[in-house]
């Protein structure tokens, strides 16, 4: 778990990666005073939102490829400019955003629906060549069940939506540390 400190630091950091990368510049760090926790390898998403909380973009990484700070780097811009659904954000409208990181855990296999946790789990089901990972942070905020869960990972995989039911795919669900600039106004 991150403390405080290291979580208005990532977010600090998340938005002025994309304030730099907007206007085609590095960002600033200087990475040898981080703490040992930021510089931890792990994988981490960022979701960018706008004032009525409707997605403007998603992007992260899964696996620990990289240190924290700078899987959160990464898919900060990527969240910003990269993700397919939507337009580039521009330079004038980052301001009007929240952002939200979710520090991703260890990556686990479902032996059945069951198991999984609201709330707490968030999904990877892949067949094939197609993938689709929900953050834990969807269901709970939909209102969706189990399977209603599954059944929209499929969808986002490009599966039909009861494609987890034939036991055809790989279901596995992993927890995240999520905290936002939004979610900490509110506490």
């Amino acid at each position: 778990m991150l403390n405080e400190a290291q979580r208005q630091y990532l977010l600090s950091l998340a938005r002025e990666t994309i304030a730099a990368h907007l206007k085609g510049k590095p960002a600033a760090l200087d990475a040898t005073s981080l703490d040992e926790d930021l510089q931890r390898p792990a994988g981490a998403f960022v979701t960018l939102t706008d004032h009525s909380d409707e997605l403007r973009g998603c992007i992260g990484s899964i696996e620990a490829r990289e240190p924290l700070y700078q899987a959160v780097m990464s898919s900060a811009i990527s969240a910003a400019t990269r993700d397919p659904r939507f337009r580039p954000v521009s330079p004038d409208e980052l301001s009007l955003l929240n952002l939200e990181i979710s520090v991703m855990g260890p990556i686990l296999p479902v032996s059945g629906p069951e198991e999984i946790e609201i709330g707490r789990d968030g999904l990877i089901i892949s067949r094939g060549r197609f993938t689709g990972l929900l953050l834990p942070q969807v269901a709970a905020d939909y209102g969706w069940n189990r399977e209603e869960f599954l059944s929209h990972t499929c969808v986002k995989a490009g599966l039909p939506p009861d494609g987890w039911r034939d036991g055809s795919c790989r279901i596995q669900h992993f927890s995240a540390e999520v905290f936002g600039e939004k979610l900490m106004h509110l506490q």
